[in-house]
């Protein structure tokens, strides 16, 4: 089941080895915020979602390191939901579309991940396969037959190259999270470049204009 963060100010959270040691001495005193997780909470059960919380979650690096850059004064309240340790991707859009109206209420829902994440060949010649799976997951995200988007990251592992990118789902996950919560908007890239030979990417759904 997903954990929702129910600290006031959440502490950091290494859960990384073999860094320079400068990258454990990172700060990053953002808020949390009891009463959106109590939201979640509530919006997750009304959708028969079982959840559990914890008090005592820091910020691990998949929400430290992006928001340095996207919020570096640490001002926005932030409220950490877990994966589910069974990987469903269905299940995960579901928990998704749960939280949709979160974006009503001036929540944003952000998956972080990656789109790329096999470190054992993150360096190696791969022949073009992250390009072909990349490729693969823009013309699903950006789809505009949304139950055919939905279709297809349920099915991601049928996709080409796909356990080459990901052996694991960890990372990928978020993604369908996030396009579960899109409702009826049609994904866009906002990012693609190449990281370590590899091609990766961002997208996002709908409208966010940063105040």
């Amino acid at each position: 089941m997903p954990t929702i963060s129910t600290a006031t100010s959440p502490p950091m959270l290494f859960d990384y080895y073999g860094f320079p040691e400068h990258t454990y001495r990172l700060s990053y005193p953002a808020p949390g915020s009891p009463e959106i997780a109590m939201r979640v909470q509530t919006l997750l059960t009304e959708a028969g979602i079982a959840m559990a919380t914890d008090a005592q979650r820091g910020f691990d690096h998949g929400v430290f390191v992006p928001f340095m850059i996207v919020d570096p004064e640490a001002r926005i309240p932030v409220v950490m939901v877990s994966l589910q340790q069974d990987l469903d991707p269905a299940q995960h859009i579901a928990i998704g579309a749960a939280m949709a109206p979160l974006r009503d209420e001036g929540v944003l829902i952000v998956g972080s991940g990656s789109s790329y994440h096999n470190l054992r060949k993150f360096f190696a010649d791969d022949r073009g396969a992250s390009s072909v799976f990349d490729d693969w997951l823009n013309e699903t995200v950006t789809a505009g037959d949304i139950a055919a988007r939905n279709r297809g990251l349920i099915a991601w592992r049928q996709a080409p190259n796909a356990l080459d990118c990901h052996p694991r789902a960890e990372h990928l996950l978020p993604l369908m999270v996030a396009a579960g919560a899109a409702r009826e908007d049609v994904g866009r890239r906002t990012f693609s470049a190449r990281l370590g030979g590899k091609a990766v990417s961002c997208f996002a759904f709908g409208a966010f204009s940063p105040s």
